[in-house]
């Protein structure tokens, strides 16, 4: 990275996650004379009423839709064009849903040099070919950068927009970069560990979706404190076997990092994953559809990231040894009713 000027931050997402990390770079760049100001947010342009969201954000300085009740500080400016909100910019904050990831990036691609830093703040995997790849290697590779670092925590947005104390870690693979991500987002109330074993770091993020699937559709029957601790007791065991069989290792001090356990049984107790789930088993409606009633416009990132995980395990022939991953995946999108759960693992 250059580091003749300051650096230039542009947030790539404006959903509930990004709109609260918005609150906590807007006030930091402000305190530190590492970075610029001025923060480029890139939001999806929908109408609120007669009103656009961008226009709401830039004059209310609130996202009303998905983070109603919290103020956005001024100096986070709402940008509906991703390639106008990315100009002159040499830190990324991707933070949507992994499905557009692919698409942002090409929008924005001619504006980003190659020196310019990303990070990650997205829970979710894909998959090329016969193998896995993590979200960050796909930012990498779609702008043509040696480095995106990942934040992966026990983060639920209201609750960081709400400043209530929460923990953080930043996986890197420069030193250097993760002392300046850390000094971006640190706060008192959001505490920034770092950390070099950066793909456990992101496989921890997106895996703990899939456990927390197989949470909800406990909730979801009934099932009792007992069910749902030994449901996320084998999750954390997947978790931990998928990450050294798949991807060379991962120690096992970083799933005790709040990337690990802590989002692990954060997310297995609330958020959209567990609530999509827990109506799932009452419902046994579709993903979409629950999305679609349920989420105000946002998306889960569990089922579809059991997807590709059922596709690696299928093609290494190691279904049989993830039990709970490739029934989530069969229950959410194979019509495997949701009692089989408890069966199969």
């Amino acid at each position: 990275m250059a580091t003749a000027k300051k650096y230039s931050v542009c947030i790539v997402g404006s959903g509930n996650w990004g709109s609260a990390i918005a609150r906590i770079i807007g006030e930091n760049v402000k305190k530190s004379d590492l970075f610029e100001e001025r923060v480029a947010m890139w939001v999806f342009e929908e109408m609120i009423g007669d009103r656009k969201l961008t226009d709401v954000i830039n004059n209310d300085h609130e996202n009303v839709k998905y983070l109603p009740g919290f103020k956005i500080p001024e100096n986070v400016v709402a940008i509906p064009d991703a390639a106008k909100a990315a100009e002159g910019a040499n830190i990324f904050i991707f933070v949507l849903p992994h499905q557009f990831v692919e698409g942002v990036c090409k929008q924005i691609k001619g504006h980003v040099t190659k020196d310019a830093l990303a990070i990650s703040l997205i829970k979710g995997v894909d998959s090329k070919g016969t193998g896995l790849v993590l979200t960050s290697s796909v930012i990498e590779e779609a702008l043509g950068i040696s480095e995106c670092c990942v934040l992966m925590g026990a983060n639920l947005a209201n609750e960081v927009a709400a400043e209530n104390f929460c923990e953080a870690t930043i996986g890197y693979k420069n030193a250097e970069h993760g002392k300046i991500l850390q000094t971006l987002f640190h706060t008192s109330y959001f505490r920034i560990a770092i950390c070099s074993d950066c793909q456990t770091v992101e496989l921890c993020g997106a895996l703990k979706n899939v456990v927390a699937v197989g949470a909800g559709i406990c909730d979801g029957l009934g099932y009792g404190g007992n069910t749902k601790a030994a449901v996320i007791r084998i999750g954390l065991k997947e978790m931990v076997s998928f990450a050294k069989e798949f991807f060379g290792g991962g120690h096992d001090a970083t799933f005790l990092e709040s990337c690990g356990v802590a989002d692990l049984v954060t997310t297995c107790y609330g958020g959209r994953n567990r609530k999509v789930a827990e109506a799932l088993a009452k419902t046994r409606k579709s993903i979409e559809q629950l999305e679609a009633e349920l989420l105000n416009g946002q998306k889960v990132q569990g089922p579809p990231t059991s997807i590709e995980v059922y596709k690696l395990l299928q093609t290494k022939g190691t279904v049989d040894q993830y039990p709970l991953f490739s029934t989530v995946y069969r229950i959410c999108y194979e019509g495997l009713p949701p009692e089989d759960l408890v069966k199969n693992i």
